[in-house]
């Protein structure tokens, strides 16, 4: 279908309510507000406007259909994350992980410690929310009253937040690439490792130099002793973690892994923790929470099917947008400018700038994923590369913007302000090492043969 009155000049609507769009995704950022909300206007703005260029109702439909539909298999991995989460808090694996991580922590070293033991959290959790929620939580703590400046600290979480983010077997970002590129999760993660080595080394260089710079005055073991009187920590309680790590290693399909590492959490939950099954059932359905006063409260909470059931409805929202833009084609003059020859270089640096721009207006790392993967995909000569760039570029990028939900919700938790971003060293040289590996490689064309 094509549009009626199509021209250079007929732009002007669909511009006017992308800003719309743009400037409610802003607000919502910034005032707190549900972001499905302004999604869901948007999603009928653009709507509005195709209708009156010529689409129907329905075909506008089945294409946000067709768009949301390629999320299910994001949509299970997130409501397994949401029961597992509950359950590794409520076996104690979660507060145990808190609980040996900062026991090793030097204070000389308290940076390069924040961004290690938050790395290797969100690698087991697979997810940067969790992983800045539990260890981010005590580690941010530990800065305040240990008079560290709390920009790099949060700096230093946050990256390591999305060290798992990007490249863990439980990771909806990367299932929902993964899913979108049609290539093999265990196969990317291989080709992430691989990509971020040199990143990942500046990024330890660089966290030892801060580290020097603002080191931790005084070590605090509050919470750590809160964490044994409240749970058990015996070592068994760390199954469930290496359950994850030894089924992945074994490439057991992570959904089935998953599963395995809840039944053992419910296992440990009910007979080390002693809670009864009904609470177990009770915070697998809404989430974790400590019954009695403790300091840990405000600390050890969350998880649950329903309170993920919100970041399915943004995942299916954001498919869905993204999906009447591919089935409308109304970036097509994006596509046109794209389809120009180019080299490999200048095809890195548009992968870049898209991905920027993605998640500039489309304020969820999802909404970015999908768009640069959309109008690059014909650019490239394997789905496998494709991956790798999105990896790169539009999922590391979302948290370095300010009102995107991928660094606000993070930000939010820590409780600071956009201060941490120059310290995101990892972040910040992913998609710059990503452009720079475009000039290094030999002079050839991504685009795929037709």
């Amino acid at each position: 279908m094509s549009f009626k009155n199509h021209s250079s000049n007929n732009n002007l609507d669909l511009i006017s309510v992308l800003l719309i769009s743009f400037g409610l995704l802003i607000s919502s950022a910034l005032t707190g507000t549900f972001i499905a909300y302004p999604l869901l206007a948007a999603l009928m703005l653009l709507s509005l406007a195709l209708i009156r260029r010529g689409f129907s109702a329905r075909s506008l439909f089945h294409m946000a259909v067709t768009g949301a539909r390629q999320s299910l298999p994001v949509v299970k991995i997130l409501l397994l994350i949401g029961a597992i989460t509950a359950v590794w808090m409520a076996a104690g694996t979660v507060p145990a992980l808190v609980y040996y991580g900062t026991g090793l922590i030097s204070a000389r070293f308290f940076i390069l410690w924040a961004f290690l033991l938050t790395s290797g959290v969100s690698v087991l959790l697979g997810t940067s929310f969790g992983a800045a929620g539990t260890i981010g939580i005590a580690l941010m703590v530990m800065a305040r009253s240990g008079g560290v400046d709390v920009n790099p600290v949060a700096g230093a979480i946050i990256a390591g937040a999305f060290v798992g983010d990007r490249c863990s077997p439980m990771s909806s970002s990367a299932h929902l690439v993964a899913s979108i590129t049609h290539t093999s999760i265990y196969s990317n993660l291989r080709n992430m490792v691989i990509s971020s080595l040199w990143p990942m080394a500046i990024a330890l260089l660089f966290y030892t130099g801060l580290s020097l710079l603002h080191p931790l005055a005084i070590a605090d073991h509050v919470l750590t002793a809160e964490l044994a009187q409240v749970f058990n920590l015996s070592p068994v309680v760390l199954l469930p973690a290496l359950a994850i790590l030894l089924l992945a290693l074994l490439r057991v399909d992570v959904k089935l892994a998953m599963l395995v590492s809840i039944g053992l959490g419910v296992a440990l939950a009910h007979g080390l923790q002693h809670y009864t099954w009904l609470s177990i059932i009770r915070f697998t359905l809404v989430g974790y929470h400590l019954d009695q006063v403790t300091p840990l409260q405000s600390i050890l909470l969350g998880g649950g099917l329903l309170p993920m059931a919100k970041a399915t409805l943004i995942v299916l929202l954001s498919t869905a947008f993204a999906g009447i833009f591919a089935g409308s084609r109304i970036l097509s003059f994006v596509d046109t400018w794209l389809s120009r020859d180019r080299t490999q270089p200048q095809t890195a640096c548009v992968t870049v700038l898209i991905a920027i721009v993605s998640n500039l207006f489309g304020c969820t790392q999802t909404i970015a994923i999908l768009l640069t993967g959309q109008l690059m995909q014909p650019h490239y000569a394997s789905n496998e590369q494709l991956a790798l760039a999105l990896e790169d570029t539009a999922v590391v990028i979302a948290p370095l913007v300010p009102w995107n939900i991928a660094g606000l919700i993070p930000a939010t938790v820590l409780a600071v302000s956009p201060g941490f971003i120059p310290y995101t060293a990892y972040l910040l040289l992913l998609p710059l090492f990503f452009a720079c590996r475009s000039y290094l490689q030999p002079d050839q064309s991504l685009a795929r043969e037709t």
